[in-house]
């Protein structure tokens, strides 16, 4: 298995479908792109934006985390 590389927050934030192409969103600590996902167009989805760390939104998000594993994951959030 290769290393994953380690991004920043500000680098994640910058993955917001804005201000770079990619949609990536954070859970505990892994990065995940969301580009692929038709709910992620445009970086938001419902009221969540791309570029962040979601841990804490989770619980309030009408499906599990399990939704993260159709998803690559693309590096880790460096706090």
């Amino acid at each position: 298995m290769r290393e994953l590389p380690k991004f920043s927050k500000f680098q994640l934030a910058l993955r917001n479908g804005i201000d770079q192409p990619q949609i990536w969103c954070a859970y505990k600590g892994k990065i995940y792109d969301v580009s692929s996902s038709r709910l992620w167009k445009d970086g938001k989805h419902y009221e969540h934006w791309a570029g962040q760390d979601l841990s804490d939104e989770l619980k309030d998000a009408p499906h599990t985390s399990e939704v993260f594993q159709k998803f690559e994951i693309v590096g880790i959030l460096d706090d």
